[in-house]
């Protein structure tokens, strides 16, 4: 039994003991080779010496200092660090613990910017369907994902949605992709339109979309397009870079890549790499200028911002990627695992879509390519594919509802950055085990009888059962030649039970 409410509290998860570079390794000994960076987070792997090293050399000389007393070096110099290098205006930071965190802070501080500013009837976002920017109150409210808001839909805070820059599903074929781009600000155009240009504060949008569409960048001219139609009506432009941000793309800050700068711009997961909890939200000059020659005070605050210990570590995980030259490798990395993921699943016929930056990208499962029908969402599938992965000792990070938070199964990979030509080799091989292994094949995909994809079982077949009673589910092995009573022989042929299946899928 354990103590913790966990993420699956009915699934039985493997314990990690230890870690090697971009290895986890189990309480068995098991390694898992980190294709997902956890959540796109540990850029570094595992395992980093030197960033340890800050953090230890950090708790020697000072935990924690509340920022309401004291300010401290390391946010000092991280922040230095960061708008050194930001693009445009971005000029001052606000450090916090986490993603969900900064877009929060990132929404209250573009309110009192208009409130500051003698513009207090702006109280309208504008964000995108199939967008997530986090699960406090305020950052649900703005994401687009019907699945994520629905239990807390009745306690959300209002929030308008235009179509997201998503071209493999919502460009058609004869539209080209500068008057998609043109599209989509005209859309936008509109809704400010609607909603009244006086009443907008700001529009908000992941530079790269990560976890609900599976690493889907924007079109070219996209972005300059929003800034500019932003600029016309004086809404500020937000830009999530939670996940793909601080170098995951290639670029330090993904919205350099689109030659735009953002008025707001959030960034975590790679800032700490994992090593601690931190995320950022910068600002420009004139939105922290307003603020402080107006009332002077950000009416906003966490007991953790501006963290010492946990901005030491960020600021050598930061060192090091400009130390190592590790943007360029992210590009060249990325480039071999795109190239290889082209060969390996560019023809396969479960396979509609592999795209990304660098060492974030996505790979699409639909159930037909001509028409990109996506699986029935009851099948699972991201889930069963995960589920192959971790037996394969591969971690990576699908997900469902890729096509309206519903329908839809993606696989996405964001390896750490310090992964060589052996590990983008290994990537391939294991998750083509885990893509072409049992839970594709055709048999598992449409036997009825199995519980699996396109059950009928009202029980939701073995795998579920399983889930449910908090077992690990069945390979497709066995549930392929399941009877409706789930036994793994058909009904009234039961045998003795077997010992445990040697893919160790708890079913014997």
């Amino acid at each position: 039994m354990t103590a913790i409410l966990h993420r699956q509290p009915r699934q039985s998860l493997p314990v990690a003991v230890g870690g090697d570079g971009p290895y986890v390794i189990d309480s068995n000994g098991k390694r898992y080779l980190d294709a997902s960076g956890g959540a796109a987070v540990s850029c570094l792997g595992h395992s980093h010496k030197a960033v340890v090293e800050a953090i230890k050399a950090q708790l020697d000389q000072l935990p924690y200092a509340h920022t309401g007393f004291f300010a401290n070096r390391p946010s000092e110099e991280l922040g230095e660090h960061l708008v050194a290098r930001a693009p445009g205006d971005l000029s001052k930071v606000y450090f916090v613990s986490g993603g969900s965190e900064a877009n929060e802070t990132a929404m209250k501080l573009a309110r009192q910017y208009f409130y500051e500013k003698g513009e207090p009837q702006r109280r309208h976002f504008i964000a995108r369907r199939q967008s997530y920017h986090g699960n406090t109150l305020g950052a649900l409210s703005i994401g687009g994902n019907p699945g994520r808001r629905a239990v807390y839909e009745p306690i959300l805070l209002p929030a308008n949605h235009v179509s997201p820059c998503f071209a493999y599903r919502e460009k058609p074929a004869a539209e080209s992709e500068a008057a998609y781009a043109q599209r989509l600000a005209d859309e936008l155009d509109a809704k400010i339109r609607e909603l009244g240009p006086e009443t907008v504060i700001g529009f908000v949008a992941e530079t790269v979309v990560g976890a609900t569409l599976g690493a889907v960048e924007p079109v070219p001219g996209y972005l300059k397009h929003i800034r500019e139609v932003c600029d016309r009506h004086g809404v500020l432009l937000i830009l999530d870079e939670i996940m793909s941000g601080m170098g995951r793309t290639g670029h330090l800050f993904a919205c350099e890549e689109d030659g735009i700068a953002p008025d707001i711009l959030t960034c975590a997961k790679g800032l700490g790499a994992g090593y601690q909890p931190v995320g950022a939200c910068l600002l420009s000059g004139a939105i922290h200028d307003t603020i402080v020659g107006g009332s002077g005070a950000f009416q906003h605050g966490f007991t953790y911002i501006g963290h010492a210990t946990a901005c030491a570590g960020a600021l050598e995980v930061q060192r090091t990627i400009e130390r190592e030259g590790l943007l360029d490798r992210v590009r060249h990395q990325g480039a071999l695992l795109r190239q290889g993921l082209e060969e390996r699943f560019g023809n396969h016929p479960h396979v509609g879509d592999i795209r990304g930056r660098g060492l974030f990208i996505g790979v699409e499962l639909v159930e037909d390519r001509a028409t990109k029908q996506p699986f029935d969402p009851s099948h699972r599938l991201f889930a069963r594919i995960k589920a192959q992965a971790m037996d394969h000792g591969l971690m990576c990070y699908p997900n469902g509802g890729t096509v309206d938070g519903q329908a839809g199964d993606h696989v996405l990979l964001a390896p750490p950055f310090i992964i060589g030509e052996q590990q983008v080799q290994e990537i391939l091989d294991r998750l083509e085990g885990a893509v072409q292994g049992p839970c594709m094949r055709s048999e598992w995909l449409h036997d009825h009888n199995s519980g699996g994809l396109g059950s009928t079982d009202p029980g939701g077949g073995p795998k579920r059962r399983a889930q449910d009673e908090g077992r690990s589910p069945p390979c497709s092995d066995h549930a392929r030649r399941a009877g409706r009573d789930g036994t793994g022989l058909p009904q009234g042929r039961r045998q003795p039970a077997a010992p445990a299946c040697a893919r160790r899928c708890g079913t014997p």
